[in-house]
């Protein structure tokens, strides 16, 4: 799957790009393509320990950034490894509990949404990358278990893409509906 089109920035006459970060389709570094730590340049002070580094919220952040000085603040719009996550969240819970026998309606529906992502995704390169898989894997909306298989098998693509972990697509209902069976989410 290959990057979207887009002009490339004149670096010429500009400092060097910091490593990590992702240049969108106007030729200016993309915030919502980033990931946090890569939004400064090297050498430049990073944000510091949220003061309340004992909450939930810190130790939220500080679990998404896997960085005590990458630690994104709560006021700052999310980064693509945030909206990654939540898009992600969304769509394998909406997945697990898609109707197993949907109405045309809920069908054309879930088409709609699925087909909206590679036009409206923030992240215009993930939008993209998502758009070509799509293009050789269409959505299968036939019923939950079809949704949530294919749903899965395309964040695998993804997380294949950035060198990380498979997850077990077996495993969607407990991930996404039920819980793990040693109750603890109960």
């Amino acid at each position: 799957m290959g990057n979207p089109t887009s002009s490339t920035p004149d670096t010429s006459k500009s400092e060097p790009l910091p490593p990590g970060m992702v240049i969108g389709p106007d030729g200016k570094p993309c915030k919502i393509c980033t990931a946090f730590r890569h939004w400064k340049p090297p050498g430049t002070s990073k944000p510091k320990k949220a003061a309340a580094a004992g909450t939930v919220a810190a130790t939220t952040v500080a679990a998404i950034t896997n960085s005590d000085t990458d630690i994104r603040p709560a006021h700052c719009p999310p980064d693509v490894e945030i909206l990654g996550r939540a898009t992600w969240t969304f769509l394998h819970t909406t997945a697990a509990y898609y109707p197993e026998n949907p109405t045309p309606a809920h069908r054309t529906s879930m088409l709609s949404l699925l087909k909206s992502l590679p036009l409206l995704y923030p992240c215009v390169h993930c939008a993209a990358h998502l758009g070509e898989n799509m293009k050789e894997n269409p959505p299968k909306v036939g019923n939950r278990f079809e949704l949530s298989k294919w749903l899965c098998e395309r964040h695998n693509d993804v997380n294949v893409r950035l060198g990380k972990e498979k997850f077990d697509c077996a495993k969607v209902d407990e991930r996404w509906r039920d819980g793990p069976p040693d109750g603890s989410c109960d």
